[in-house]
């Protein structure tokens, strides 16, 4: 009943000066409220909003809309009125309330592309600039170039040519827009930025990206020598400007693999299949970059030797560069997903805390000496507890 709610001040129209600390625990108990004005409406809202919670208010009416406005999310029915439609934050165009739970869902599922779009950003470009600013100060070409290479001599740095770096941007830039429409599986639970979660999965994801780029780097500068692995594989004796080339492909396709595995978030690769159009993208960005690579001509751009691998033996060099990537692409995966799960057992960056109910909410009076709420006495209510949405509907299942 109202006489038990609190009220604005009748001289100042002002809260209550201990609105969460009075009535809080009683806000929090009820099932509801019977016989409410305008004012009671507004007042639960803030009091609720005091407490931490992020509150929600539905109404139709011109007596809904100072609550409406108050709260986080306010949300006009079907048939509202023109002062609750400017008050809300939503206006529903259908009848019920099944709407809202949709667009909590859409909501999700737009937040966990954006997330695996800077996630896959982070890492694409952590891995060239890594790669390149490791490679020209750890390698000297000139150092490994054989006594009977006369075509030209090798660089005393390596490096790559322009023109390479801004084919895999254009490739790499193309294939993400694709990522707006993937398919995603709406989270059960609120969805919320931590981003230092996400910079560390682009970092391992970089990581792993750059250790197999330099490693193959090493191994092509050796391939002249004997007993090195290429000798050993039958690939020995690749002249500069495949090594060039060998690179552009490696960091190429590596590139646009890493995608794949930054939009399964904590899940491998394979869990989830990516939306037609994504995968048609990513398939016309590797072809494109492996014809480049098999059939660039002998050619200096920017005074770097650079010559297609299928125009000279050995002629297997760009499937054995495929094969190196998709492996490195599964270790790739798995550093991954078991740094997601160290996160999650140690709980690392409160990672594990998105969705839940804290133990305590603060609120003003938290440093004024007066105890804090708790909400262990509150019935149906666990603190720690995640709040899920259920729905069975055709788009929770899709995560469309």
């Amino acid at each position: 009943a109202s006489d038990v709610l609190p009220s604005l001040d009748g001289n100042t129209r002002q809260k209550p000066p201990n609105l969460s600390r009075d009535y809080g625990n009683l806000i929090l108990e009820a099932d509801g409220f019977a016989e409410v004005f305008p004012e009671h409406k507004y007042l639960i809202v803030e009091c609720l909003r005091e407490m931490g919670y992020k509150t929600g208010m539905t109404g139709d009416g011109v007596n809904d809309a100072p609550a409406l406005k108050r709260a986080d999310v306010g949300v006009a029915v079907q048939g509202s009125t023109d002062a609750a439609r400017a008050a809300a934050d939503i206006v529903l165009t259908e009848p019920g309330l099944a709407t809202i739970v949709h667009g909590i869902l859409i909501a999700r599922c737009i937040f966990i592309r954006i997330r695996n779009f800077i996630t896959y950003r982070i890492a694409a470009t952590l891995q060239l600039l890594l790669f390149f600013f490791v490679a020209i100060f750890a390698f000297r070409p000139s150092e490994y170039e054989p006594e009977d290479q006369d075509d030209h001599s090798w660089p005393n740095f390596f490096h790559m040519p322009v023109i390479m770096l801004m084919l895999i941007t254009l490739l790499n830039d193309g294939t993400l827009i694709a990522i707006g429409y993937d398919n995603v599986e709406p989270p059960s639970t609120p969805t919320v930025w931590n981003l230092r979660v996400v910079f560390v999965i682009g970092v391992v994801l970089a990581g792993v990206a750059c250790i197999s780029s330099l490693l193959l780097l090493k191994l092509s500068l050796e391939s002249w020598q004997e007993g090195s692995i290429y000798q050993r594989i039958g690939l020995g004796g690749i002249s500069y400007g495949q090594i060039t080339t060998s690179i552009f492909l490696k960091v190429a396709v590596s590139d646009f693999l890493t995608l794949f595995s930054a939009r399964a978030g904590e899940n491998w690769f394979w869990t989830s299949s990516p939306a037609p159009i994504l995968l048609a993208a990513g398939a016309m960005a590797l072809t494109t970059s492996t014809i480049l690579a098999c059939v660039w001509p002998m050619s200096r751009p920017d005074g770097i030797p650079t010559l297609g691998l299928e125009r000279k033996q050995p002629y297997a060099l760009p499937a054995f560069i495929w094969v190196y990537c998709i492996l490195w692409w599964f270790i790739q995966d798995a550093a991954k997903v078991y740094t997601y799960r160290f996160l999650i057992a140690f709980n690392v960056f409160q990672y594990n805390d998105s969705g839940m109910i804290p133990d305590h909410f603060p609120t003003p009076f938290d440093n004024n000496g007066i105890s804090s709420k708790s909400i262990s006495n509150v019935p149906n209510i666990t603190p720690g507890r995640k709040i899920e949405i259920l729905d069975n509907s055709p788009l929770a299942k899709k995560g469309k």
